[in-house]
């Protein structure tokens, strides 16, 4: 991490204004942040100017397989290939920044700056989501306290915090009325989500515009009525105040590689429990003023890749020309059951077992979704040339790129390779199926996905789950596409069952509906929609010294 630290800190940034003109922009465009961060004012789009190419991994290990890092890399390295490229990838999240895994600006050679601000406060999106968020609830509290008028029974809409904090999973709030005349006392339980999860996050980067932002936050269910029917954000009149909070944030950030790459980095929802892309906004401003657009999406491909074709893609109308799957040795020997603690020595058996893994998702990309794929091996300097000709050759069978990447360590250069095989692939031709029927019932949509995409036998519905179905079919919002919660780590919802499981069903406890998203979530295992810090959380290691240089932070 602080090798991270140290590599950005020598490196020359170029003022934000020199980045912009590489794609276009001139200053009036900007809303300057500083000297190396700008918001960019674009109402105007044309998608159909650029390649767009996702860049997903494997189910990852806790570390994480290098996936941003790759996507900087390969942008440096098309740009070295004198092509005009932009990269539109998410923001980071305090909570892993202070928790597991570390920030989210890449890593080594392969970094977007300035690394610091990005993974810290950047330009307040994050706030302005909780505040919104928050201020939703305040309202719904005053409501309720204020005498209850729409007569909400269940409140559905819950609080945020842009942190890892599993205390506040379940409280209790407490509203004395005291002598205050038509005031009602009550309490009822309640529960913070990490802002990532929020249905706010969702919404800002589902949004094209302003007033469609409006439009959605008005559409955020709070709640049920005595009857069972939905209540709405609009009913409170909380839309607009909402939509002033959010006005800025909206507006997509501009930074830059190591290597003065333009880079857009908006929007930072969680592929297992949101959409897990960056805005649309942000991957149209991308798409327009660049030739080739690199983006990523969350997590593991059966995650961040499947909601970004079978949601993303859907809502904003836009498809990849090609798909990049990140892999590394490591994770696909700890598929094959080798220990974390013994991951860095030679062990083809366990690669070989964990190989399956690689396979199901290049599987999804062409079979299911229709889609040309690279596979980019995350070199580490632990892997054996052994290890790399397993892979290689048994990719090479199958009539699937693969390409070696070492981007951490030689930055662009280092992804030359993987940028001639994408600009390749891109040229093909290839039309975006999905992976169930937007037409279908919530129930067949997603044993669909875990029958096409996980590979499972069959979904079963708890109880709750299923009277949760009914009612959203009876209110009319059954026609949306279906945003499954589970583990990044397994294609099951069984973080223990690695490679390619085999006849898993997937326990479904909860559906919920996200009017203002615009979709249906489903959670399943024992997936937390907030997480908790670990024994040693990575906030015990960053420090600031007397000069206010930070270290530890990556």
């Amino acid at each position: 991490m602080q090798a991270d630290i140290e590599i950005a800190d020598k490196c020359k940034l170029k003022d934000i204004r020199k980045i912009a003109e590489k794609i276009g922009l001139k200053e009036a465009d900007l809303e300057l942040y500083g000297n190396y961060k700008a918001k960019i004012n674009l109402e105007k789009f044309n998608t159909k100017k650029s390649k767009l190419i996702l860049v997903t991994a494997i189910n990852p290990t806790p570390a994480g397989e290098g996936k941003t890092t790759v996507s900087i890399g390969l942008a440096d390295a098309m740009s070295l290939l004198g092509k005009k490229v932009c990269l539109a990838l998410r923001e980071p999240s305090l909570g892993p920044v202070f928790g597991v895994k570390g920030g989210a600006t890449g890593g080594g050679y392969a970094q977007v700056v300035p690394m610091a601000d990005m993974n810290l406060h950047f330009t307040g999106d994050l706030h302005a989501i909780t505040s919104a968020n928050n201020l939703l609830c305040a309202m719904i509290d005053n409501h309720i306290f204020r005498g209850n008028k729409l007569k909400i029974k269940n409140v559905l809409f819950h609080r945020c915090l842009d942190m890892n904090d599993r205390a506040l999973r379940d409280i209790t709030l407490n509203a004395e009325a005291g002598s205050m005349k038509n005031c009602v006392s009550y309490n009822r339980q309640e529960e913070f989500n990490i802002t990532a999860s929020s249905e706010i996050m969702a919404v800002l980067c589902l949004s094209k515009d302003l007033q469609d932002l409006k439009t959605r936050l008005g559409n955020i269910i709070i709640g049920e009525n005595e009857k069972g029917k939905f209540i709405y954000a609009r009913e409170l009149n909380a839309e607009g105040a909402m939509t002033v909070l959010l006005k800025d944030a909206i507006k997509p950030n501009l930074v830059q590689t190591l290597e003065g790459t333009p880079a857009i980095v908006h929007g930072g929802p969680f592929a297992n429990i949101a959409h897990g892309c960056n805005s649309i906004r942000a991957t149209y401003t991308a798409m327009t003023l660049a030739d080739y657009t690199v983006t990523e999406a969350g997590f593991g491909a059966d995650l961040g890749c499947e909601k970004f074709l079978d949601t993303k893609c859907r809502i904003a109308g836009i498809e990849p020309d090609c798909i990049v799957l990140v892999a590394t040795i490591k994770a696909l020997k700890f598929h094959g059951g080798k220990e974390k603690s013994k991951l860095s020595t030679e062990d083809v058996t366990a690669l070989f077992n964990g190989m399956p893994n690689l396979i199901k998702h290049i599987e999804n990309i062409q079979n299911v979704y229709k889609k040309p794929v690279v596979v980019a091996i995350n070199k580490f300097s632990t892997d054996t040339e052994n290890e790399i000709k397993l892979i290689e050759s048994m990719l090479n069978e199958i009539n699937v790129s693969v390409v070696r990447t070492s981007v951490h360590t030689n930055g662009g250069k280092g992804a030359i390779a993987l940028a001639e095989a994408v600009i390749s692939e891109c040229k093909k031709k290839s039309k975006l199926s999905f992976s169930y029927s937007i037409e279908d019932d919530i129930k067949t949509k997603i044993n669909d996905i875990v029958k096409n995409i996980y590979g499972g036998k069959c979904a079963e519905f708890s109880q709750e789950s299923l009277s949760s179905i009914k009612n959203i079919k009876k209110q009319g919002f059954d026609k949306l596409p279906v945003i499954i919660a589970k583990t990044q780590y397994s294609l099951s919802d069984d973080p223990s069952l690695l490679a390619r499981p085999q006849g898993f069903k997937v326990q479904v406890r909860n559906v919920m509906v996200k009017g203002g998203a615009g979709f249906i979530v489903a959670t399943t295992g024992d997936i937390m929609l907030m997480p908790g810090l670990p024994q040693v959380p990575l906030a015990e290691k960053i420090d600031i010294d007397k000069n206010g240089k930070i270290k530890g932070l990556s």
